[in-house]
């Protein structure tokens, strides 16, 4: 089954929590602090696999998680990390983050890409050990590891596409020109996903063709299967446009190319200036004296394209049409692969977004991702720990804003997971 984009949840691993420890040893008094650090949480990585064609593991599983890091011991002794979270996907993989939409990364070289990092570990009683306080009693809990929602979409990466509509013998020219064995039957839409095949010219002339199915009239707005697979052809340094010369099926074969451009122009201005080799096919059933051919040379010179006639089936003009394809490879540049990524905004002002609301029942709600950063690191259970957390909110003039919004004594007040009371 051909899968070309999945959505996914990743959530990197935690951080381990410092150590609360100290120092004990016969005939050593005041042995001191000597809480470790937690290990790093691990990261989710994504790697290019070549051996993958479709993102069809994705559809199975939804979530991936990272190994936490674990949390320190006592001597001194930090934390083992936890383990990163290799994901493979196929070449040519974009990478988006689901709720902006921005491009976080092309998959398109060996690159890996680190999507999700890993929380640091939290630091050990032995860090805060200073002349003033010889023996804290507290140590920092491990940061957690990111999480997002991603999804992924698969762009194929072939040097040449082929675009017509259907039942006009794409699959049969691909079966041509290549080892490809796509299924063939004279009916609309017999192939229902992209196909692949590597074109070998000469010794050590090749190049990857890709047959690209379900265009139609409307596919740019969704109709058909088109819209799925428009964008398999971005990559393509060449378009092969395949029409039906002898209008076999009752169409004007000079309206078909007409109506494929346009919905090439539709999806993208920059894909409908892509250079292409506009082939007649099945010119061994020409009725008419070749006349729809003729008007399909016109129509295709006067856009400045080039032309060739072929019959896939008896194998007619198939060797010239290979080598004027190879021809213009070599002429082209290749086509810019790497997708601009997207950059996260920066934080707005000092990042300091502090929120004070009073409740329907009294009590005063602060909230912040800011102080909530910060307040992480606070033990509610230790008093140097609280000590800490107090010297914050008044740094930050929080607890001048209660006042001025007539805070009295006693009332509550919330910080995250924290309720007190206000105390002048």
């Amino acid at each position: 089954m051909f899968i070309d984009v999945a959505s996914i949840w990743l959530q990197a691993g935690r951080g381990g929590d410092g150590k609360v420890s100290f120092h004990r040893e016969k005939y050593v008094a005041s042995g001191g602090p000597d809480g470790g650090d937690g290990g790093r949480g691990g990261s989710i990585i994504f790697q290019v696999d070549d051996n993958l064609s479709t993102l069809m593991d994705f559809r199975y599983q939804r979530k991936y998680k990272a190994e936490p890091g674990q949390n320190g011991g006592g001597g001194r002794r930090t934390g083992k990390d936890g383990q990163d979270l290799i994901i493979r996907v196929p070449r040519g993989t974009v990478i988006r983050d689901k709720e902006s939409g921005g491009i976080l990364h092309d998959m398109s070289d060996d690159a890996p890409f680190v999507a999700a990092r890993g929380g640091n570990g939290g630091w050990g009683n032995c860090h805060f050990a200073t002349a003033t306080r010889q023996a804290p009693r507290f140590a920092r809990p491990g940061q957690p590891g990111q999480q997002r929602e991603v999804t992924l979409e698969l762009k194929l990466l072939a040097d040449v596409g082929l675009v017509g509509f259907p039942n006009v013998g794409k699959s049969t020219l691909l079966s041509r020109l290549s080892a490809a064995r796509p299924k063939i039957a004279n009916y609309h839409f017999t192939t229902l996903t992209p196909n692949l095949g590597v074109v070998r010219v000469d010794e050590g002339c090749s190049f990857v063709l890709a047959d690209i199915p379900g265009i139609i009239e409307g596919a740019a707005q969704g109709v058909g299967l088109g819209h799925d697979f428009l964008r398999h052809i971005d990559r393509c340094r060449l378009l092969v446009h395949l029409v039906d010369a002898a209008g076999s099926e009752g169409r004007d074969p000079v309206a078909d190319f007409a109506a494929i451009n346009q919905e090439l122009k539709e999806y993208s201005e920059e894909l409908a200036q892509r250079p292409q080799l506009v082939v007649a096919n099945k010119i061994d059933l020409a009725q008419d004296g070749g006349a729809g051919a003729q008007a399909l040379e016109a129509a295709a010179r006067a856009q400045g394209w080039d032309y060739a006639e072929i019959s896939a089936v008896t194998g007619q003009g198939i060797q010239p049409l290979l080598w004027t394809i190879w021809d213009k490879l070599q002429a082209l540049p290749p086509v810019r692969v790497y997708e601009e990524e997207y950059v996260e905004p920066e934080p707005q002002g000092d990042g300091k977004d502090i929120a004070i609301t009073r409740g329907d029942d009294g009590s005063y709600q602060i909230e912040s991702e800011y102080l909530a950063r910060l307040l992480a690191q606070v033990d509610p259970n230790d008093y140097e720990s609280r000590q800490y957390m107090e010297r914050v909110l008044r740094q930050n003039g929080v607890f001048d804003r209660l006042e001025q919004m007539g805070i009295e004594e006693g009332d509550t007040v919330m910080l995250m997971n924290f309720a007190f009371e206000y105390v002048y």
